[in-house]
């Protein structure tokens, strides 16, 4: 079942998560005062409305309180940045991701039960965008529409085993390019990076894996 989204403001930031959702197949909900900016977006989004965020009667007529997560984008209007919050957090939305414009404004955004505050450029917008629709990826770089390099969890059926046993590249067209093992010492937790490792290396439970490959390999693997 795909996950249902609204975002709320559609400038630069807000179109390009709203778009990366919507190719990904997810219902989106587009949320914007100007009326240019949610023709823009009307193609492609589930709904898109044109009303004022800030009015909590609209967002509920718009079916905002419906949706699992809501990205709120308002820019440069840190007061309504923040108010839109505040009623998503009334209608019961339980994920949230805001845009900040600068450090304070990011804290008050946490402050006020925001679950994930990002400081975005365009790029960045999609990242955001695909890890919400794949949670199980820690970070992501798109390097192209058709490959990305992938930062994930070692999957359990390759613990254990050597890089060559567990038969990614042979069954997934996947490469590992770094590992990230991770270990404690007197109670704290550390970390090294294997870069370009040896397919004699052994993948150990809590190590975590840099892929390399096609989209729709990753895909199958995750």
């Amino acid at each position: 079942m795909n996950k249902h989204f609204a975002v709320i403001g559609l400038g630069r930031f807000g179109s390009a998560v709203a778009e990366t959702l919507a190719n990904s197949g997810a219902e989106v909900v587009a949320i914007d005062r100007s009326e240019s900016k949610v023709k823009a977006l009307a193609d492609l989004a589930t709904i898109a409305v044109e009303l004022d965020a800030t009015d909590e009667k609209a967002l509920r007529e718009a079916g905002v309180q419906n949706v699992d997560v809501a990205v709120v984008s308002i820019g440069e209007n840190i007061e309504a940045s923040i108010l839109v919050v505040m009623l998503l957090k009334e209608l019961g939305i339980k994920e949230i991701v805001a845009k900040a414009v600068n450090d304070l404004h990011g804290k008050i955004l946490t402050h006020i039960g925001v679950n994930r505050v990002v400081y975005p450029e365009r790029d960045m917008a999609r990242r955001v965008a695909m890890s919400l629709i794949k949670p199980e990826f820690l970070e992501q770089i798109v390097l192209s529409p058709e490959y990305s390099i992938v930062e994930m969890p070692a999957p359990a059926f390759t613990w254990d085993k050597t890089i060559r046993e567990s038969n990614l590249r042979a069954d997934y067209g996947i490469s590992i390019i770094a590992v990230r093992k991770q270990y404690f010492v007197e109670g704290i937790k550390k970390e090294t990076w294997n870069i370009n490792p040896s397919p004699d290396d052994i993948i150990s439970k809590d190590d975590v894996l840099v892929v390399l490959g096609a989209n729709s390999d990753i895909e199958k693997l995750s």
